[in-house]
């Protein structure tokens, strides 16, 4: 017994004793982050929490938590501190309804409270804003409402970041309330209908603040220069709003921030030299959209970490200063609708390695395309539209090997078909616009043609072009938007046109294209399809936020053929076109009756059948058509009674008008009783009622279509 309790001595055998220690780490380990026992909430707190509750219409799976459990502190949503004070409640994206109850200002430990991304309406409670524990509020992404009132600051509150954006929140911020958080450190009221002036006192007496975003909203007067005091601010955004005046020159006394965002204001003046210069940590820089004149001063090339310039859409003129090929950091570039001038050449872009967007769409540059620009590798959309460049595009233009946007249309370049054999070779490239340049040369047709495998939209409109329709589009098998509008195109429209398969959107109008509608155009399957949402374009291309929202908009499914030579009937096959949104074939030579097939096209919106030699009476089945808001099938030769009821009744007289056999009782030629038209179908007066939508022309950057004349945001033209 001696000799075993030697052995097993710890002094005597080291064995057990490396075999024991880690064990006791992994006691202690266990001991220190294994949960405690909950603590049971209080039950004054748990009496707010349920007065919370009542508040709530819509809760969700909300009410089934918090009633069946009598320990507050295990509610979902509900976080409590070690003696069972509520410190956190983060109900976000639950689908919550109601309003807030004023008796959650009355948890006295209450630390942070989210409720963003839910339906709750009516005031924000004022105890929430003048919560002396409260460190954090976020309510943004609701429905709340109303207007806020002056409350007297107390020297206890804690308040650090206030979140009220995305509302519907009215009238004046009280300067008062604001006054009084002197802890405050991020506020955003983007995206209400506030008023007013923004307050001078937002920065007084507010050592931390870091953060202020006032976009979307109402704000008026001009930016108070008190913000240049704010000594730690980063971030200052007040874009979308009605500001005037200049820039303070106080403001950039602010030298600490990194985003200043100003755009769609009325703001005016220039930049100064001098004061930009004093913004030396500035990542971005968002002025667009206001009326700032002058040149881009010499001093930017000094802001080194400068990622974003947006100065579009203002009256600033001059050339670019070589300076700029300093800003090596910069990823976005945007300049268009100004009036710069003179040639790109200014600029190394070579240096410029990290940039992404290039957008310089209408301004007065003249030139060739830069070689150096051939050298930011990282380009994924580059736009150059509306200029005075000329010339013809590098073969170095492939080493844009992200390129997936390029718009060049409306300059001066010529040689379209060395230009195809280049960029057909651009793997990555989808969107390409080139239209309104190489006048009167002849459409290229190639024998062997590999090359656009990516390319879904393809604009070459304006141009003049002369020939056929060129077999090689057959091989862009991913092709979904076709443009080739205001040319002077020739022949029939190619059998192969049904093996596009994703092809919805055709523009082929104001040619010389002849022959027959032919019944192959009724074969493509993107128009056959009953689903007739516009098509959405997903790319990662740059899109400004709007109202906070990332919307994507699409393409609507079009088929327009009109201003050509087109003979012969409207083929019955039309009919098969269910997802069509707009069909137009006015100014051709068509003839015969309007097939009545065209009743199918349940989903049109727009019709245009005028200036043709049609014959017969109207198709009482376009009765159908209840999302039809645009009807032309005026200068015809068409007869009879024009039907009444559902949305015939919104239709003008012009809509009519160059068919002397039709009557009408507004038009001069009255039915007599024999020909009063047939009252609508009972299928038409249950649609009557139905909302007509409208479907938004646009895609990638979140705008409008290939043409100019088609415009959604302020941000990106097509062309």
């Amino acid at each position: 017994m001696e000799r075993t309790a030697q052995q097993s001595h710890p002094s005597n055998n080291r064995k057990p004793k490396t075999k024991h220690m880690p064990l006791l780490g992994v006691a202690l380990l266990l001991f220190l982050f294994l949960p405690s026992p909950v603590s049971s909430c209080k039950e004054e707190e748990k009496t707010f929490l349920l007065r919370f509750l009542d508040g709530i219409s819509q809760a969700s799976g909300l009410r089934t938590s918090w009633q069946n459990d009598t320990n507050c502190c295990l509610w979902e949503g509900v976080i409590c501190n070690m003696d069972g004070t509520v410190m956190d409640i983060t109900l976000v994206s639950m689908g919550l309804e109601g309003h807030i109850s004023p008796s959650v200002g009355n948890l006295t430990g209450l630390l942070r409270l989210n409720l963003s991304g839910n339906s709750l309406s009516g005031a924000l409670p004022p105890e929430l804003l003048h919560s002396s524990s409260i460190v954090s509020l976020d309510v943004s992404f609701n429905k709340l409402n109303g207007e806020f009132h002056e409350l007297l600051s107390t020297p206890d509150q804690k308040m650090k970041v206030i979140d009220i954006s995305s509302n519907l929140f009215t009238g004046y911020f009280p300067s008062t309330t604001l006054e009084g958080m002197k802890n405050l450190a991020a506020l955003n009221m983007s995206n209400n209908s506030f008023t007013g002036k923004i307050p001078s006192t937002v920065c007084v007496d507010k050592p931390f603040l870091v953060m202020i975003d006032l976009s979307y909203n109402q704000f008026q007067g001009s930016i108070p220069p008190e913000l240049g005091n704010c000594s730690v601010l980063k971030v200052l955004k007040a874009g979308h709003n009605q500001l005037i005046g200049n820039l303070p020159a106080e403001l950039f006394n602010a030298t600490s921030l990194e985003h200043l965002s100003f755009p769609n204001n009325h703001l005016q003046g220039t930049l100064d030299p001098e004061h930009v210069v004093k913004l030396s940590k500035l990542v971005i820089l968002d002025l667009g959209g206001n009326g700032l004149n002058g040149k881009i001063p010499d001093s930017i090339g000094q802001l080194k970490w400068l990622e974003e310039l947006h100065l579009d859409y203002n009256n600033m003129s001059g050339e670019l200063p070589s300076a700029l090929s300093n800003c090596s950091n910069l990823t976005t570039f945007i300049l268009k609708g100004n009036k710069f001038q003179g040639k790109l050449t200014n600029v190394n872009f070579s240096t410029l390695s990290n940039l992404n967007f290039l957008d310089f769409r209408s301004n007065r540059f003249i030139g060739s395309v830069p070689e150096s620009l051939y050298s930011c590798s990282n380009l994924i959309a580059l736009r150059l539209s509306y200029n005075n460049l000329h010339g013809q595009i590098s073969s170095r233009i492939n080493n844009l090997k992200s390129l997936k946007f390029l718009a060049l249309s409306h300059n001066n370049f010529t040689n379209i078909t060395n230009m195809l054999q280049i960029l057909s070779s651009s793997t990555n490239l989808t969107l390409l616009i080139i239209g309104d340049n190489f006048k009167h040369e002849i459409m290229p047709d190639y024998d062997i043609f590999y090359g656009f495998k990516n390319l879904m939209g393809l604009s070459l409109n304006g141009c003049s072009l002369y020939g056929n329709l060129p077999k090689w589009l057959s091989k862009l098998k991913n092709l979904r938007a076709l443009l080739l509008y205001d040319n002077q195109l020739s022949g029939p429209i190619p059998a192969w046109i049904n093996s596009l398969n994703f092809l919805f959107y055709l523009d082929i109008s104001n040619n010389s294209l002849t022959g027959d509608i032919p019944t192959t155009l009724m074969e493509l399957p993107m128009l056959e399809s009953a689903n007739s949402d516009p098509i959405i374009f997903k790319l990662p291309l740059y899109m400004p936020p709007f109202l906070q929202y990332r919307a994507s908009s699409g393409f609507p499914r079009m088929l327009n053929l009109g201003y050509n030579k087109f003979t012969g009937v409207i083929p019955s096959e039309i009919g098969q076109l269910k997802a069509l949104l707009t069909l137009n074939l006015s100014f051709n030579n068509l003839y015969g009756e309007i097939p009545q097939s065209i009743g199918n096209l349940t989903n049109l919106q727009v019709l245009d059948l005028s200036y043709n030699n049609l014959t017969g009476a109207i198709p009482s089945t376009l009765d159908m058509l209840h999302f039809l808001s645009e009807l032309n099938i005026s200068n015809n030769d068409l007869e009879g009674p024009i039907p009444t009821g559902g949305q015939f009744n919104t239709f003008p007289d012009s809509t009519f008008a160059g068919n002397p056999k039709l009557c009408s009782p507004t038009l001069v030629h009255h039915c007599s009783s024999a020909d009063a038209a047939p009252p609508p179908s009972t299928l038409a007066e249950h649609y009557i009622d139905q909302v007509i939508f409208v479907i938004a022309f646009g895609m990638f950057f979140g705008v409008g279509v290939l043409y100019d004349q088609m415009v959604l945001s302020r941000y990106i033209y097509f062309g």
